[in-house]
């Protein structure tokens, strides 16, 4: 659990830094991948799908919260506020989970999302 709990911050940190490079660091190069409806294989898909996320999810804010680990997986909630580019305010959330490798680089990410549309005040991720 104290692995998961690094790993965590790591995956929040390199998100919140809107840094492509950052992100791909955690990710394996055969990573398999299901973002929503998104189907990502391999490392060089997964670059140009967070290049096009973070074009359209301008503002992007994770918080990521674990609820279990065990033998090379992780499973966590996540909350995520973005705008889009005419500055409409969202909060997607949901649940993700993680399969690691050998060398603790994800090689599987299953998540599951609902986006809604909020108010500049309802934000709470800041």
């Amino acid at each position: 659990m104290d692995t998961a709990a690094e790993r965590l911050t790591f995956e929040t940190t390199a998100w919140n830094s809107h840094n492509i490079g950052n992100i791909l660091a955690g990710y394996a190069e055969n990573i398999e991948m299901r973002d929503g409806l998104s189907f990502i294989n391999g490392k060089q898909e997964l670059a140009a799908f967070i290049d096009d996320k973070l074009r359209n999810q301008q503002n992007y804010h994770l918080k990521l919260d674990l609820w279990g680990a065990l033998k090379g997986r992780m499973a966590i909630r996540f909350e995520a506020e973005w705008q889009d580019a005419v500055g409409g305010w969202y909060k997607s959330f949901g649940v993700q989970v993680f399969q690691f490798n050998d060398e603790g680089l994800i090689e599987k990410r299953f998540a599951s999302e609902v986006v809604t549309e909020i108010t500049g005040v309802e934000r709470k991720l800041i």
